[in-house]
């Protein structure tokens, strides 16, 4: 059955937004944007150069002073008009969300419906940052505390989930009053489009939210400026070292959410089908593209065998195909060379000792244009290997056995990785003696990414990045404490 194609009449144009200008072509050229579905181009996407972020960071520095002073029942307000665009609008998201990067139909809609709790969620904090007076010793004075915005904030966010991305940074941000400069992915940049599309239309002020689409050259030049006042990268830990190298021109501060390897621990009291479901979804959330997904299961060996046959089970039933067919679970990886290094990964896992339970084969028939990759699991591979030490960002788990939780710890922290970490087990002392030693910055007893919500902190240990989006830790990322001292001591007598 042919695939469906990307109505591109559907799909937002507006690849620059600076200031009050809502722009179709920009001063960096076009890259053609493939729809990974089918390998087909969608349209010429207009890119942005040095010269266009210079003009959007112009526009965020003239905006900035009204944004900041702006009081916060009426940002509030703003916020939540724009919630309820968001809801009412969710399933317009989708056309932009499936043609991009291959986000599945079922899916596609909640994304919405996430921006609107995201947006709601710091929308409540608008009228509510406050600082806090310091009881003085030294001398007699009255010491206060404020928290006043950064400025101006850079966001960069990453082709597997830009617009998710995107809102994670942009609520609290802007609640924190700061403007912004977005850049979009050039690989997805259609729902960060449509996203800011929506905020023009709910009223946010010309030059709030600028947007640019670019690549690297774009992404440096917006680093490297000096009107930008903090980074916030979300993306690979190859890209954050050079962004890091960039920022310190400037020495402006850089938040960093970058990849994982995340462990899934199953013990052998865990509800094994219940483990095993969630276990699955490391291969198919974001059609395992996904920085937090876990996708190394450590498996208590008393067990293995049967969680395994169990997951491959699961794995049978998981429908890959054409992402705008409502009862797809799976759709393609991003591009022809995600999918051959994604099939590189696998092969040489195999060569390591792995052995492949389910999967591993590309799709071929009416999906060989595509590409696409079916739940692929490979079985006792050892924790030393290329493919259980580095992220594949594709639909593909990897199982090690272990014997006691002691060995599963080691097994979890021996990465250099430390985002997540899920902990399948009905014993609850063992449950808090893992969360305790296990080193990441999120961890799911019996669950598969359910503290992903606006009102928990988000972020990781080691090289998974620092900082923290997400809950009352998300907002503190863009503000700066100003300490202010007022002497109380009576005036020196007159001589």
């Amino acid at each position: 059955m042919p695939f469906n194609r990307p109505e591109t009449e559907k799909l937002p144009r507006h690849a620059l937004v600076i200031g009050d200008e809502r722009l179709e072509r920009g001063s960096g050229g076009t890259v053609a944007h493939v729809y990974p579905g089918t390998g087909t181009i969608t349209r010429e996407i207009v890119m942005a150069d040095a010269n266009d972020v210079d003009r959007a960071v112009s526009a965020a520095r003239a905006a900035f002073p009204a944004w900041k002073s702006m009081p916060g029942d009426k940002r509030r307000n703003l916020f939540f008009k724009l919630a309820e665009l968001f809801e009412a609008k969710s399933a317009e998201f989708a056309p932009s969300l499936i043609a991009e990067n291959g986000s599945v139909a079922m899916t596609a809609p909640y994304m919405g419906y996430d921006a609107a709790q995201k947006f709601r969620y710091c929308g409540g904090w608008c009228d509510k940052l406050h600082g806090r007076t310091i009881p003085m010793w030294s001398a007699p004075g009255h010491d206060y505390v404020t928290y006043e915005p950064y400025g101006v904030v850079g966001v960069i966010v990453p082709w597997n989930g830009p617009l998710f991305a995107a809102t994670m940074v942009l609520a609290p941000a802007l609640a924190a009053g700061n403007c912004i400069v977005l850049k979009s992915p050039d690989l997805a940049p259609y729902s960060v489009m449509k996203l800011v599309e929506i905020m023009l239309e709910a009223g946010f002020p010309p030059g709030v939210v600028n947007l640019v689409t670019g690549g690297a050259d774009a992404g440096e030049a917006m680093v490297a400026h000096p009107g930008i006042d903090k980074i916030e990268f979300i993306g690979s830990g190859a890209t954050a070292k050079r962004v890091l190298t960039n920022a310190a021109q400037t020495l402006k501060p850089v938040g960093l959410e970058l990849g994982g390897k995340s462990a899934v621990i199953v013990f052998d009291d865990a509800d094994l089908v219940l483990a095993a479901k969630k276990g699955i979804t490391g291969a198919v959330s974001s059609n395992g593209q996904g920085c937090v997904n876990g996708t190394r299961l450590l498996v208590h060996r008393p067990v293995y065998d049967r969680y395994l046959a169990t997951l491959s089970a699961i794995a049978a039933q998981i429908k890959v195909g054409d992402p705008f067919d409502p009862a797809t679970n799976l759709g393609p990886v991003i591009s022809e060379n995600a999918l051959s290094r994604i099939m590189g990964m696998v092969n040489r896992g195999v060569n390591d000792g792995g052995r492949v339970i389910a999967g591993g084969e590309r799709l071929a028939g009416d999906h060989a244009e595509g590409f696409f990759l079916p739940v692929t699991i490979l079985a006792d591979v050892s924790n030393d290997c290329e493919i259980a030490r580095n992220e594949v960002f594709g639909p593909v788990l990897v199982a090690t056995p272990f014997d006691d939780e002691d060995e599963a710890i080691a097994l979890a922290n021996a990465s250099e990785f430390g985002l997540g970490a899920y902990i399948h087990t009905q014993n609850l002392r063992r449950a808090h003696y893992m969360a305790a030693h296990i080193q990441a910055g999120t961890i799911n007893v019996n669950g598969s990414g359910e503290a992903m919500q606006p009102n928990c902190p988000f972020g990781g240990f080691k090289q998974s990045g620092h900082g923290r989006l997400g809950g009352v830790e998300g907002l503190q990322e863009f503000m700066q404490a100003k300490n202010v001292w007022m002497s109380l001591a009576p005036p020196e007598p007159a001589s």
